[in-house]
């Protein structure tokens, strides 16, 4: 029993690792002339924006994948460990599942949190450049008036 529970934090522990920052990433700058409070309104309009169009928080996506990954592992193990060894094995198989599956849960939600991030970053530099923010690496489209009439 205390095994598992060792194995428990341990598990505990590693999703703790599983977050994400809660806002975007990429640098924006206002376009020019424009002013700075008008700038965060769009900020704010776009963060919102972006938030919608992941459809979900990017720790949301990684304690999912955590979470998910963990309790494979510890039916996994179990498995394992009953077909190996009868009952007793059949605990420290779902112990050892359980600590493999977090430490592979781990980099899943890390991966999950990532993909998130960056789906994220995407829709809000779509929606900054559509409100003619400029984002830094990208040239902005010039206007050339039309030449005058003959």
């Amino acid at each position: 029993m205390n095994k598992i529970l060792a194995y428990l934090t341990v598990a505990a522990f590693f999703a703790g690792c599983a977050t994400a920052p809660t806002g975007p990433r990429v640098a924006v700058m206002p376009a020019p002339g424009k002013p700075f409070e008008v700038f965060m309104a769009d900020e704010q309009v776009c963060r919102n924006y972006a938030q919608q169009a992941v459809g979900q928080t990017r720790d949301d996506a990684a304690a999912q994948n955590f979470a998910g990954a963990a309790a494979l592992g510890t039916a996994v193990g179990a498995t394992a460990g009953a077909l190996t060894g009868g009952h007793d094995s059949a605990a420290g198989g779902a112990a050892a599942g359980l600590v493999a599956g977090s430490m592979i849960g781990a980099g899943e939600s890390a991966n999950a949190s990532r993909d998130a991030q960056r789906r994220y970053d995407i829709a809000y530099e779509q929606c900054m450049y559509a409100k003619g923010n400029q984002i830094p690496g990208v040239p902005q489209p010039r206007y050339y008036p039309p030449p005058p009439p003959r």
